[in-house]
């Protein structure tokens, strides 16, 4: 039986009743309707449940979805997804700084580095906490400080903590070769084939053509995925993000933001603005702000002058300083700054943040990522070491993070070489023309377009 993840009505209600929570609105009255009925709880962390639910219970789901978008929300003033509204909320936009852009070897390291990280967390996406510690520990890798590997995990560790099933075959140490296609590598792909075709004026109906175009929907993930669907039933950018799209502040946009910072460096502001554009297409309010914050941070790093600690700062500008968003960010960096065991850091965190939120949410893991950073002072090997040991969405935050240290670093000479050596300048893809492409051929690409007015 064909089980497609992400789109069930029945599963989307559960996660849609939890957003509701999330955002402001009041959905207990709908919520106890879809209890009475039968209705269950969305799937902790697979994208489908098991088995399907009655015509009856996916034809309510559907209503209840719909019911569910209509009712107010008490935090729509102080978290909105108009840009100009944004803007008007943010005192301290940032302004532009006269640079240079980043050489390509620069650019070929940021790449790199979201390689790396992005595999560094695949074959432990989706594992509980303890789970990715166990492992790591049984091998002698932790701190974790490499990728990980099956080689010494007793058979009973395995059994109760399997590895991501699509990732392992080419994500442990044992058998990269070569990086293999993840979606978080896809979205940086697409991005530079929108900036190739329409330039940084591009449209939010622009980035819908061009998926329409080039990406494949089995490549999609959840609010990408319903946006995807929304396309191709018809609705039009923003409603693709908002309609029966309970994913819409999960982590997809910020995945997308790199290009983003790196071809505007010195204006995080304009990073920010393409990185909404972007976003809006699947996403809103606080998914939109972590885009937003990733752009403006990798815009702040790739003028190469300021630190980590400044670039988190900078991107804060632009998220409202009243949203979720932004107190779980001025949480996280306090956390990293408070102790000097990032264990504990990552321990409050979920604390925090995991009862209430979906492992693939995009405010604690944006959470993390800042955390992770702040931590280890913009460090590459420390970074990402700690975004993937942090849980969550391991793959995305160890892409993202590895990004922006990376780039930090500013050659692919100053990343470590046992990092880098197994990924061959080779990245596998189903986008455009771009599979079997090298990095440092990327990085002349994203460097033509960074020089582009």
């Amino acid at each position: 039986m064909l089980r497609l993840t992400w789109v069930q009505p029945e599963d989307l209600l559960g996660h849609e009743l939890r957003q509701a929570v999330q955002d402001g609105r009041e959905p207990s009255a709908i919520a106890a309707r879809w209890r009475a009925a039968g209705g269950t709880e969305a799937p902790a962390r697979a994208g489908a449940s098991d088995q399907p639910a009655s015509r009856y219970l996916r034809l309510l789901a559907e209503d209840l979805l719909d019911e569910l978008a209509d009712l107010p929300s008490r935090l729509a003033d102080q978290e909105p997804t108009d840009l100009a509204r944004i803007k008007a909320l943010c005192p301290d936009w940032p302004t532009p700084q006269a640079t240079s852009p980043p050489r390509p070897a620069t650019l070929q390291a940021a790449w790199l580095g979201r390689a790396v990280g992005c595999l560094l967390g695949k074959p432990v996406e989706k594992l509980p906490l303890d789970g990715i510690r166990q492992l790591a520990r049984a091998t002698g890798n932790w701190p974790l400080d490499f990728y990980f590997t099956a080689r010494g995990v007793p058979a009973e560790l395995l059994a109760a903590h399997p590895w991501n099933r699509r990732s392992a075959p080419t994500s442990l140490a044992e058998n990269i070769d070569g990086m293999p296609e993840d979606d978080d590598l896809n979205y940086p792909l697409l991005n530079l084939l929108l900036l190739q075709r329409h330039g940084k004026t591009f449209t939010t109906a622009d980035v819908a053509k061009l998926w329409l175009d080039e990406l494949p929907a089995g490549r999609t993930f959840t609010a990408e995925r319903i946006a995807y669907r929304n396309l191709l039933s018809g609705l039009e950018p923003p409603r693709t993000a908002r309609h029966r799209n309970p994913f819409r502040e999960w982590i997809g946009a910020l995945i997308r933001a790199d290009v983003h910072g790196w071809t505007n460096p010195g204006n995080p502001g304009a990073a920010a603005e393409q990185a909404h554009r972007d976003a809006t297409l699947t996403h809103t309010a606080n998914g939109v702000y972590a885009a937003m914050f990733t752009a403006a941070v990798i815009a702040t790093a790739a003028t190469g002058t300021h630190d980590i600690h400044t670039c988190l700062r900078t991107g804060l500008t632009v998220v409202p300083p009243d949203s979720r968003l932004a107190k779980a960010l001025h949480h996280a960096l306090q956390l990293a700054r408070k102790h000097r065991d990032f264990d504990a850091v990552v321990d409050e965190l979920h604390t925090t943040h995991a009862r209430t939120h979906h492992w693939v949410h995009a405010i604690p893991n944006t959470a993390l990522i800042a955390a992770a950073l702040t931590h280890a002072d913009g460090d590459f090997t420390g970074s990402i070491c700690r975004a993937v040991s942090g849980g969550w969405d391991t793959d995305s935050n160890g892409a993202t993070v590895g990004s922006v240290s990376a780039l930090l670093a500013g050659s692919p000479t100053a990343l470590p070489d046992r990092w880098t050596t197994p990924l061959k300048n080779r990245l596998a893809t189903s986008v455009g023309d771009f599979n079997g492409i090298g990095f440092d051929t990327l990085a002349r690409l994203t460097h033509q377009e960074t020089a582009r007015p």
